[in-house]
């Protein structure tokens, strides 16, 4: 396929003459997406994630659009040269303008999501820990597939999370989630026992952000929730709603995010309409 992005990248200057800064940037984009796809083929799944993972970086939202331009333009160029038989990228929607963000499941949902997977075998009992995890931590994908064995303190219930630039934070864990790591690491030993990563395969490698993916919706289609509506990003985005509906303020949930900026995590302050009715009901002297 790299063979094929350089055959795309002549055509734009070549035929489209664009700026060489600007097929430079192409090529950087469609680097970094062929890096994700890990050799995979590409599909209409592999792209929406592919989408999410972006979302999980806090690139801005013109960033975004210019990746999924190189791409969504690649594909384009594959389907009328007779590469390929459909474009992936034909079904995906745009990114939103503004600061839209996925909406965040409710707390009955997202309780229901991690109360629907019983823990009566390896598979499952990794999925567990998995979503107790990325709940808890609010953790993006990237951090949560490169967690290590050395990385978590399930005594004093904190995670180190390794994040964009290198940062790293301490991250607290909830009972839950200590708990149903705790259940995982029997089998993760098993299973390998010189590998440093928590979550892996059933092969033993290290879990990839496309299988945490698909890991997810897999488990939201037992919970009866719609594939469209859950991704691990919207389970961070989640986590940071539900703390901030909860009380917590904004510069907590700005360092256990690993925002770099508050004005980032500010967004989480779009409270629900539910919960906006309730904090009115309680403490609006003409709300009773």
């Amino acid at each position: 396929m790299q063979a094929r992005v350089e055959d795309y990248l002549a055509v734009l200057t070549a035929e489209r003459g664009l700026s060489p800064n600007t097929v430079a940037a192409y090529r950087r984009d469609l680097a970094q997406y062929l890096r994700f796809l890990e050799g995979r083929v590409p599909d209409h799944v592999l792209v929406d994630a592919y989408l999410g993972y972006l979302s999980e970086q806090d690139y801005t939202r013109s960033t975004i659009t210019r990746k999924l331009a190189a791409v969504r333009g690649f594909h384009r160029h594959e389907l009328i040269e007779g590469v390929v038989a459909s474009d992936p990228t034909a079904l995906l929607d745009p990114p939103k303008r503004g600061q839209a963000l996925p909406k965040a499941l409710t707390v009955d949902e997202t309780l229901g999501l991690l109360d629907s997977i019983e823990p009566i075998d390896p598979q499952s009992r990794r999925d567990s820990a998995l979503l107790e995890f990325m709940y808890a931590t609010g953790s993006r994908v990237s951090e949560t597939v490169g967690v290590d064995l050395t990385d978590l303190d399930l005594i004093d219930r904190v995670v180190l999370l390794t994040g964009k630039g290198r940062k790293q934070r301490l991250v607290p864990l909830g009972a839950s989630a200590v708990a149903s790591i705790e259940r995982w690491l029997p089998d993760r030993f098993e299973i390998a026992a010189r590998t440093d990563a928590v979550f892996l395969n059933l092969r033993g490698g290290r879990l990839s952000r496309q299988a945490v993916f698909d890991i997810v919706r897999k488990r939201a289609r037992v919970a009866g929730i719609p594939t469209e509506r859950i991704s691990p990003h919207v389970l961070r985005h989640s986590a940071a709603t539900h703390m901030v509906e909860g009380g917590a303020d904004l510069r907590t949930v700005q360092e256990m995010l690993g925002h770099a900026n508050v004005s980032t995590t500010q967004i989480y302050t779009k409270v629900s309409p539910q919960h906006l009715l309730e904090v009115f009901t309680l403490a609006h002297p003409r709300s009773r």
